[in-house]
Parts: structure tokens; sequence; C-alpha cells
């Protein structure tokens, strides 16, 4: 029974007791839906020079920083070995292109003069036998001549016909389809070579593609430098591309032509402004994070933004002007149905809402709440807010 009591007793200090709470105001004005995140700096307009086979620098002619002009001379390579490669292919071309002449002709001019030469020797030879064969045969008729002596002039016959006709397709047919194929596929691994050869030859000699910043030379002059390895990096920097990286659950949200502020943390206070070109077709891992990459195109003709620096990326995905908004610590939910703790003559009292666009800080109400109505902020967690609690307004 005294327990009882007490804890009536206690409860009804409490309830009269009031409670301490800070407050927030309803506020006309405009309010913005936000999606921040990380990006990343990249050229638009980019080339990079490599090294077309193992040599060295021979002169390098620009420095990090430098604003080059388009044909400008860049730097140049040890380019004596790739000449040498290049005469050494050139002349494995003609070689080649000689062979395939030969195969054309069907040999060398020596062996299709004494080809020819056999070949009418052969056939005078075939004549006169046919012309012996036949005053044989007329002999024979006349009881002049024996079988057997005809005989021998028709095999004599045959022969140098058969003769004839082997020397007749060897110069036809030469060549195999075999020996053919080897000499045409020797002929293009000659051109593939050569074409190599000039290839890198031109390399060894950079000129500047276009109007630009060099902003990457990782080498000296004298180095020594891989086949492939990076030499010079040069970008068109006047516009330059963000690439943003949006955390999955806001992919959804985004729209091309949204608004987006970009900030650089080595230039604090500095914003630059653009709009959303392209949005996520897929979304794939970053670290630990599922990401969609969206981008967005800055004006940089101060070039203050420098390539591959990382970024503050933040994209107004929506916004309102001119609505009542609201603290969003002021709001609470119940079965993700929002209500405020309204504050009515020194008393709480629980006040479904409506919103509609919200961030960080505020909240936009479309209904329940006027402007100027005054909403409940709890002082002291340890004491949770009360519908019908009488309240005490603090700072």
């Amino acid at each position: 029974m005294l327990a009882l009591f007490a804890v009536l007793l206690a409860f009804s200090y409490f309830r009269q007791t009031p409670l301490k709470v800070r407050v927030a105001a309803v506020q006309r004005g405009p309010i913005r839906s936000l999606v921040s995140t990380n990006g990343k700096i990249e050229p638009i307009q980019n080339f990079e020079a490599h090294a077309p086979v193992p040599t060295t620098v021979k002169r390098l002619l620009v420095k990090e920083g430098d604003h080059v002009r388009k044909g400008q001379l860049l730097f140049e390579l040890d380019d004596a070995d790739i000449r040498s490669q290049a005469a050494k292919a050139q002349a494995q071309v003609k070689s080649a292109q000689a062979d395939q002449s030969t195969i054309t002709t069907g040999g060398t001019q020596e062996e299709v003069l004494t080809l020819n030469a056999q070949i009418e020797k052969a056939r005078s030879d075939r004549d006169t036998a046919q012309r012996n064969l036949d005053a044989l045969r007329r002999l024979q008729q006349q009881g002049a001549a024996s079988p057997g002596e005809v005989k021998a002039a028709e095999d004599k016959l045959q022969a140098i016909q058969a003769d004839l006709t082997m020397l007749q397709q060897k110069k036809k047919d030469r060549y195999s389809k075999p020996e053919v194929a080897k000499i045409h596929a020797q002929g293009e691994e000659a051109q593939a070579a050569y074409q190599a050869a000039e290839d890198s030859l031109s390399k060894s000699s950079v000129r500047a593609p276009f109007d630009g910043v060099v902003y990457s030379v990782p080498i000296k002059q004298g180095a020594f430098v891989q086949a492939g390895e990076l030499l010079l990096q040069e970008a068109d920097l006047t516009h330059v591309m963000v690439r943003a990286f949006v955390d999955e659950p806001d992919v959804g949200r985004l729209q091309q032509g949204q608004p987006v502020d970009i900030t650089w943390d080595a230039l604090p206070g500095r914003t630059w402004s653009g709009e959303v070109n392209t949005v996520p077709a897929t979304v794939k891992p970053r670290g630990s994070r599922n990401v969609g990459e969206t981008t967005c195109v800055i004006d940089n003709r101060d070039f203050r933004l420098l390539p591959n620096i990382n970024v503050g990326v933040t994209i107004v995905v929506a916004e309102h002007d001119n609505v009542l908004t609201l603290q969003r610590d002021a709001v609470h939910s119940d079965e993700s149905k929002p209500y405020v703790f309204e504050i009515t003559d020194d008393h709480l009292k629980v006040q479904p809402i409506q919103i509609s666009l919200q961030n960080l800080t505020r909240v936009e109400i479309t209904s329940g709440l006027s402007e100027g109505a005054k909403v409940a902020l709890p002082a002291d967690e340890a004491k949770p807010l009360a519908d019908g609690a009488l309240i005490k307004v603090v700072p």
C-alpha cells in the first residue's frame, strides 16, 4: 500500500513539474534536397605519350604546368636503334616484294630464260620425232620399214612429248600453294615490321596534338625508359569533367540537368558550379561502397582544378521555394507517420504532419502546421516529450 502511494506521489510530482524544452518555429523559405558525395577531376581532352621502344630521353623541352601550343615539340627520344630497325624492316619488305615478283613471273629472269629455251628445244625435238615417225609409217606401207622401227619411233616421240609437257607444267606451276602462301606471309610480316618501325620512329619526337597544359612529366632528360612507359600527359584544362561516386540508395534520385556544386579542400571557400550530364547506367563496387558514376563538366579557365584531385560534390536533386520548413530533429515518426509536439498554452500536443522534401537539417511541411507555429525540442534527453505535458521553454 505504501509503495503504491509512493508511485502515485511521484507521478503527480512529475506531471506538475514543467518539462524543460527548446523551441523550433515553422518558417517559410526555400529548401533543397541534396546528395553529398565525393568525386574526381578528369581531363575531357587528354593526351598521353608512351615510349615506343626501350631507349633514352634525348631532349625534354617542357615541364609540368607548361602551357603549350598545337604542334609544339615536347620531347625527343634517342632514335638510332629505331632508325636501324626501320632500315632493316624496309630491306625485308623489298626482299619480300622481289620474292612475290618471282612468283608472278615464274622465277628469276635467268630461270625463266633457261626454261623457255628448254621448252623451245623440246618442241623442236618433238616436231622432228613426229616427222621421222610419219616417214617410217609411209615406208612401212611400202615394205621398206619394219614394225620394230616404227614402234621405236613412236616410243621416242612419246618420251619427247612427256618431257615437253613436264617443262610446260613447270613453267605454269613452278611454285606449290604452300610455297606461295609462305612467301605472301613473309611479305605481310615484313610490311608489318616496317610499319611498326615507322610508327616507333614517328613517336620518338612528340609534338602537342592540341593547345593545352602539360600536367604530368614523370621522366627526366637522359633517363632510360622501357617500352610502354608513360612519358608525358597533356590536357585541355579550360573545361574539366568531374566523375562523382553516388551511393546506390541515391542513384534513383539523379536526373540530367540537376545543379552540381564542387568544392576542393585545398581552396576552402571556393565553389565551382555545373550540372549533371550523365545518369548512372549501372552500380559497381568502389571500396566498401556500391556506387553509380555520374559526370559533370566544369568551367576551369583559371586552371585551378587539376587532373586526378579529389573533390567534394553536392547535387541538388530537388528544390522548393517559399514553403514551410521545420528543423529536422523536431520531427518524430510512428509507424512511418510523422508528427511533432506542438506547444499550446505551455503544454505539448501531438500534432500529425505531412512532409515532402528533406535534407540533413530541415524538412518541408505540407500540412499540419502553419507558419510561426512553435514545436518542442527535448532539452533533457532523459525526460522524453509526452502529449499533454506541462513545459518550460529554455534557451
